[in-house]
């Protein structure tokens, strides 16, 4: 039942677009394999049929971007909640780039909320997995979340930054993230 390809189709990218939640999954060469579930707006663009930018916000974790300085496999999943059922997954090499990088204002660009980054990540996707999602279940959509913009519109520049330093400098594992530094 499952299609595999090497670049997302024009069906793929309807699919992709459609969908108001994905998931990411890395893991570190040891240690915890993290599982996220991502939403909000505005926040993953596909650039060609094998290139995707993903802005990530601050949270209280990076277990990402720690993860992807030992290995940078990362498998991106979307499934339908409603209509035809559809899972597809993403299976891809990704790189983390922050606000002091050379290519963050180009890759920034993309997007038009910026004052919550953390970091972009530049992802490349190596097999695309199209499965039939039969055991999905079905879901109605009511929104968005709000609390992660409000939260930082609360917060001065300052008060965001203290914030990653203390929650975004490690994963859970101990790892280093490289947030504030090469």
């Amino acid at each position: 039942m499952a299609n595999i390809t090497d670049k997302l189709n024009k069906t793929d990218i309807e699919f992709i677009e459609n969908q108001k939640m994905f998931f990411v999954s890395t893991s570190p060469k040891d240690g915890k394999i993290n599982l996220s579930p991502k939403g909000l707006d505005d926040t993953f663009k596909i650039i060609d049929e094998n290139k995707i930018l993903w802005l990530n916000y601050f949270g209280s974790g990076n277990e990402t971007a720690a993860h992807l300085l030992e290995d940078n496999r990362m498998t991106i999943m979307f499934c339908a909640f409603e209509g035809e059922p559809n899972i597809l997954r993403l299976y891809c090499k990704a790189k983390v780039i922050h606000k002091r990088d050379t290519l963050w204002e180009e890759y920034i660009s993309h997007f038009s909320t910026k004052r919550a980054a953390r970091q972009v990540f530049d992802v490349t996707i190596e097999n695309v997995n199209n499965s039939c999602g039969m055991g999905v279940p079905l879901y109605d959509f009511i929104g968005q979340r709000e609390d992660l913009p409000v939260l930082y519109n609360k917060m001065s520049e300052e008060e965001h930054i203290a914030y990653m330093k203390k929650k975004n400098v490690l994963s859970f594992d101990g790892k280093e993230t490289k947030l504030f530094e090469d």
